[in-house]
C-alpha cells in the first residue's frame, strides 16, 4: 500500500512540477507577446508620425510636386502647391491623365521619353499669364514618376534683365569703338611721322589690333543676346555642298596654307533650318581648328549620315588637344582652357556659346572629342527631322 501512495505521491509531484513549468512556460510568453505588441504599437506610432512628417515637409513645398502612375500617366497624388500652381483639385484630379490636365503644355512626348527626359523650363503658368513655371521629371520607382514644378518667374526676370543689359551695353559701346577705329585707320594710313615719333607706329598697330578685338568682342555678344531672345529660326533649306565650300575657303584665307584642309561631303544631303546662323556655328568651329592648330598640322571638315537617320558636321584637326576636365565647360562664355594662347590667338571666349545656342535652336546639340596631344573632333549632331534630299541644282549638279 505504501508504495502505491509513494508512486502516486510521486505522480502527483511531477504533476505539479509540469504544471508549473507549463504555467512559468505560458506566462513567459505572454509577457513576450505583450512586448511585441508593444513594440509593434510603437513602431506603427513611430511610422505614423513619420508619415505625418513627410505628409507636413510635402504641404510646405513651395514646388508643386506630382506623383503620377508611368504606364497610365494618370495622377496618384498632388500637394497643396500643385493647386496653387496648376490648379489641381482633390479629389477631382486624382487618377486623372496628367497630359489632360497639363494640356496647356505640349508634354506628351517629353513624358513619354520618361528618365531620358530634359528639364521643360520657362513655361507660362495655366492660371497666370505672367508666372513662369519650370518642368522636371523624376522617375523613382519603376512603376511612378515624380513630377516637381518650380516658379521660376524670379529667375527669368533676372535673366531677361542680364541679357538686355549686355545687349544694351554692347550697342552702347559700337558708336565709340568705331570712331576710335576710324582714327586708327587714319593714323596708320597717314604713314610714318617725324623721326623723334617713328615709335609710334608700333603702338598704332597694336592699338587696331585690340579695337578689332573689342569690336569682334561686341559683335558676339550682340549676336548671342540675339539668339538667346529666340525660341525659333527660320526653316529654310540650307543647301550643304555650297555651304561646305564656303566654309573650306573660309579655311584656307585664315590657314594661308599653314595647314592641310581636307572637305569631305559623305550624306548628300541638306539640312533645314537658318542658313546665316548654321553658316555662323560651322564657321566659328573652323576657325577655332584653325587658330589652335599648329602650322603644317591637319583640319578636316566632314558631313555625314548619323546612326539614327540624323546629319553630323564635323570638325577635326591635329592640334594641341584638350584635357578632360575642360570638356563640360567649353560651351560656357568666356570659358578658356589657355587664356594667354586665346588672346594671342584673338578669340573672344563666346564662338562655343554661340555654336550651342544655334544648334540648339535647331534641336540639334554639340559633341566633343579630344585628347591632349592627339587634336579634337567637334560635330554638330542634327536629328532626322532636320535632314532634308538634297535638290539637284542646275546644270545636273546636287
Amino acid at each position: 500500500m505504501d508504495w502505491i501512495l509513494a508512486i502516486i505521491g510521486t505522480a502527483l509531484v511531477a504533476a505539479c512540477v509540469a504544471l508549473g513549468w507549463q504555467w512559468r512556460r505560458q506566462r513567459r510568453l505572454l509577457e513576450a507577446s505583450a512586448a511585441e505588441r508593444a513594440r509593434a504599437r510603437e513602431n506603427r506610432r513611430k511610422l505614423v508620425a513619420m508619415l505625418r512628417a513627410y505628409r507636413a515637409l510635402a504641404d510646405a513645398l513651395p514646388d508643386a510636386v506630382i506623383v503620377a502612375e508611368r504606364e497610365s500617366q494618370r495622377i496618384a497624388w498632388f500637394n497643396p502647391a500643385a493647386t496653387r500652381l496648376l490648379d489641381l483639385r482633390s479629389p477631382r484630379d486624382i487618377d486623372a491623365p496628367l497630359g489632360e490636365r497639363l494640356q496647356a503644355w505640349p508634354i506628351a512626348r517629353w513624358l513619354a521619353a520618361g528618365r531620358m527626359a530634359e528639364p521643360l523650363g520657362d513655361l507660362q503658368s495655366p492660371l497666370d499669364s505672367s508666372v513662369r513655371l519650370s518642368l522636371r521629371l523624376v522617375p523613382y520607382s519603376d512603376d511612378l514618376w515624380l513630377l516637381i514644378v518650380r516658379d521660376v518667374t524670379r529667375l527669368v526676370r533676372l535673366e531677361h534683365m542680364r541679357r538686355d543689359f549686355v545687349a544694351n551695353v554692347s550697342h552702347e559701346l559700337r558708336t565709340p569703338l568705331t570712331v576710335l577705329h576710324g582714327y586708327l585707320e587714319m593714323l596708320s594710313e597717314s604713314g610714318p611721322g617725324p623721326a623723334e615719333h617713328d615709335e609710334w607706329t608700333p603702338i598704332v598697330a597694336e592699338m587696331q589690333r585690340q579695337s578689332q578685338r573689342m569690336t569682334q568682342l561686341v559683335e558676339d555678344l550682340l549676336t548671342l543676346s540675339r539668339l538667346e531672345s529666340r525660341d525659333t529660326l527660320p526653316e529654310d533649306t540650307v543647301a550643304m555642298a555650297p555651304m561646305l565650300s564656303t566654309l573650306r575657303r573660309e579655311a584656307e584665307a585664315l590657314s594661308q596654307g599653314a595647314h592641310a584642309i581636307t572637305v569631305e561631303d559623305l550624306a548628300q544631303l541638306d539640312l533645314c533650318g537658318s542658313q546665316h546662323e548654321l553658316h555662323s556655328a560651322f564657321s566659328n568651329l573652323v576657325s577655332n581648328a584653325v587658330r589652335y592648330t599648329p602650322a603644317g598640322g591637319r583640319i578636316a571638315i566632314r558631313l555625314e549620315r548619323s546612326a539614327d537617320g540624323g546629319a553630323e558636321l564635323s570638325v577635326s584637326d591635329s592640334g594641341q588637344g584638350i584635357a578632360a576636365e575642360h570638356l563640360p565647360r567649353l560651351t560656357e562664355r568666356f570659358y578658356r582652357v589657355s587664356t594667354s594662347r586665346s588672346r594671342e590667338s584673338g578669340g573672344t571666349g563666346l564662338g562655343l556659346a554661340i555654336v550651342k545656342h544655334v544648334l540648339g535652336l535647331h534641336q540639334a546639340h554639340l559633341e566633343v572629342e579630344s585628347s591632349p596631344g592627339e587634336g579634337s573632333r567637334f560635330s554638330c549632331v542634327f536629328p532626322p527631322g532636320r535632314v532634308l534630299a538634297r535638290k539637284r541644282r542646275a546644270g545636273g549638279a546636287a
